[in-house]
């Protein structure tokens, strides 16, 4: 049997995907490794750890499926990190991850030297946010000064095991769009920007379209994993970005949402769009004809992560959804901000704070916990509000990510957005599925990308209930007002991410 291999580097495991030419998952196996916070505000892992991540995972889907022929490999992994690699290839520090908010200063710095946000945003059209790699590359500069002169290759987590995997240096226009090093409009980095901050080009990989082969799996690398030698590698994608295809979004009108560590709301464009203030984020599609929108909140099924192991420990996430259906749409006038790890999108703020708001003596655990599973998705219509000057409507919402899994969850995204709310095969099993596609791009196992996403076979849907409409409208008018009355108040606290 012919099969495609999907390879995802997550933040907590690696997972790894064989699908068949019709898009169905044949096996799947996730090895899991820790994250480390050595400061406050700091998120590092030790690339080695998705090395043997990787090779667990890798030989879990082998050992499921013995015989077959793998076409092509396709990768993806989270975005944003930096990998420090010197002229040995040899890493040099850990990798500093999509969720570390160490660069304020740097960040700040890029934008001054790039003439203020208007000649940012005409740059690469995206804003230099905390969580991208351009700045944690000055960052290093700054704080690191040896280990960077040392530094002669910056790569993102996914292009390292590329590296490992056939010993070759790429990236593609995916991930290298969420380094804000990279001209989105032209699929190409921006050097002139690049070249200002005093970075050389070098240290940057090429940056082909995803689909492109960038190197086959070299002999180390068959040894290392258990492959087979020569299999073609395809560029792949960022997670957030690869996800799209990963759950049949590639047409006008589709919403993507993705409930994971982070909250995701997505959409593929035919254009690229002007990003007027930077709020969103604008990158390049995995279909080369194509470009990404998103927004990224910071916190969502995170969120709720923490609710349940602060207030519930021990207490089955289904109990509490299940308390959290017999609460009444609008959580009895409770409302919450998901803002625990400060905010990206809508509001680029590393001392945001979260914040319960309407909270009584008569609220019960039940309407506690549907508030802060209203509030990721308060979070969501926030960004889609960015999202409509630019044309991008809500016909339909494609749910991914462990999020995806609630049906309440589902349900409230369908009530809020007033549209149906669908998962789909393959969407549940994240990033990896959409490498998997990309990777039969690569080798012609579809036409195009949008070929590949019709492989994406809805498997349940929730309807918007009219009845719950004005009590969504009501939340939600009220919910996007409460940022910029407290944000003074969060500033005056001071950053909780910094703060010793």
């Amino acid at each position: 049997m012919q099969v495609l291999l999907g390879i995802d580097i997550g933040t907590s495991g690696c997972k790894a995907l064989l699908i068949g030419a019709d898009g169905a998952v044949i096996a799947a196996d996730t090895a899991s490794y820790p994250l480390s916070q050595p400061h406050p505000g700091w998120a590092e892992q030790d690339p080695d750890l998705w090395i043997q991540g990787a090779r667990r995972a890798v030989a879990g889907v082998m050992a499921a499926a013995p015989g077959v022929e793998i076409l092509c490999i396709g990768l993806t992994g989270q975005m944003h990190g930096l990998v420090a690699l010197d002229a040995g290839h040899r890493v040099l520090r850990p990798a500093i991850l999509w969720n570390d908010q160490r660069t304020g200063a740097e960040c700040a710095a890029v934008t001054e030297a790039a003439g203020g946000l208007p000649g940012l945003l005409a740059a690469t059209n995206n804003r230099m946010l905390p969580g991208y790699t351009g700045g944690k590359i000055l960052w290093m500069r700054t704080r690191e000064p040896e280990l960077f002169a040392r530094m002669t290759l910056a790569l993102n987590p996914k292009d390292y095991l590329r590296l490992r995997l056939t010993g070759e240096v790429a990236s593609e226009v995916s991930d290298a769009s969420g380094t804000g090093l990279f001209d989105v409009r032209a699929r190409t980095w921006a050097t002139g920007l690049i070249e200002t901050l005093g970075i050389d080009p070098a240290i940057l990989p090429p940056a082909p379209e995803s689909k492109e082969i960038t190197g086959r799996v070299s002999r180390a690398g068959a040894q290392l994993f258990g492959l087979p030698e020569g299999i073609p590698v395809a560029g792949g994608g960022g997670d957030s970005v690869i996800q799209t295809i990963g759950s049949g979004v590639i047409a006008p009108g589709e919403l993507q949402t993705t409930i994971g560590t982070a909250g995701i709301l997505a959409a593929a464009l035919d254009a690229p769009q002007d990003n007027p203030d930077g709020r969103l984020q604008g990158f390049c599609n995995v279909a080369a004809d194509k470009w990404h929108c998103m927004g990224v909140s910071l916190n969502a099924g995170g969120a709720m992560g923490w609710y349940r192991d602060t207030f519930g420990p021990g207490i089955p996430f289904d109990t509490l959804t299940a308390e959290a259906a017999a609460s009444p749409a609008g959580a009895r006038g409770l409302l919450f901000l998901p803002y625990l790890n400060g905010e990206r999108c809508p509001h680029p703020d590393p001392a945001a704070r979260g914040a319960f708001v309407g909270l009584t003596a008569r609220h019960g655990r039940g309407d506690i916990t549907r508030a802060v599973m209203e509030g990721v998705v308060h979070a969501f219509a926030d960004m889609h509000a960015l999202m409509l000057p630019m044309g991008i409507e809500g016909r339909i919402i494609k749910a991914s990510g462990g999020g995806a899994k609630s049906p309440l969850w589902r349900q409230i995204q369908a009530d809020v957005f007033g549209c149906d709310v669908v998962t789909t095969e393959g969407a549940a099993e994240g990033a990896a599925f959409g490498a998997a596609l990309v990777a039969g791009l690569a080798v012609g196992v579809w036409a195009d990308a949008v070929a590949a996403a019709a492989t994406c076979r809805d498997l349940t849907r929730e309807r918007p209930d009219p009845a719950t409409a004005p009590a969504h409208a009501r939340a939600t008018a009220i919910h996007r007002g409460l940022y910029p009355v407290l944000s003074g108040a969060f500033a005056a606290l001071g950053d909780p991410l910094l703060d010793h």
